[in-house]
């Protein structure tokens, strides 16, 4: 049975810094999924992650076990990514390849050019709608998906209810389907 993530840093707090290394394993990935969503931009993205976890890392003797780690790493992620976004104050760049299933280089997605062109024509339009939607929701919709958190842990991560949690993956998925539907020529 692997450890829990909070039993891992608890670890680390005493200075096992293979707790800690373990904890970046489990969460790099999703970390720069959303961070790529997010910012548009893979590479912003993988050093926005890596600047999360050392954050994460240097903040380790505050953390609460009595809380969720992941909740925490969420937190620390989203809060980086719009500090990120504010200094650069200027458009998300649309066109970066958020696949959450190929995100990763070591991913091993393995298809023609013709079907990684379609996946990233889908990827692209994917990513613009969710720019078009208010911050909120789509965090909200990044953290469900890419990040596959439960409402409690989006709640916790956006400093939301769990009502709100679910009404902001309510409504953006609904934008977003809106959105999608008028580009793709669908009525609405």
């Amino acid at each position: 049975m692997e450890p829990r993530d909070e039993d891992l840093m608890c670890r680390s707090q005493v200075g096992d810094r293979s707790a800690f290394e373990e904890l970046v394993r489990r969460y790099r990935g999703p970390l720069i999924r959303v961070a790529a969503s997010k910012l548009g931009d893979r590479l912003a993205a993988e050093d926005l992650v890596q600047e999360a976890l050392l954050a994460a890392f240097a903040a380790r003797h505050t953390f609460n076990p009595q809380f969720a780690f992941r909740t925490w790493m969420w937190t620390i992620l989203l809060r980086l990514c719009q500090k990120h976004r504010q200094r650069e104050s200027r458009p998300v760049r649309a066109g970066g390849s958020i696949d959450p299933m190929c995100a990763d280089a070591n991913a091993g997605c393995h298809e023609s050019g013709l079907d990684q062109l379609l996946v990233s024509e889908r990827q692209d339009l994917l990513h613009q709608s969710l720019t078009q939607l208010p911050e909120a929701e789509a965090d909200a919709l990044r953290l469900r998906f890419f990040a596959g958190l439960k409402f409690e842990e989006i709640a916790a991560a956006m400093d939301s209810s769990v009502s709100g949690a679910k009404q902001r993956v309510k409504h953006g998925l609904e934008r977003l389907a809106d959105r999608l539907q008028m580009l793709s020529g669908g009525e609405s």
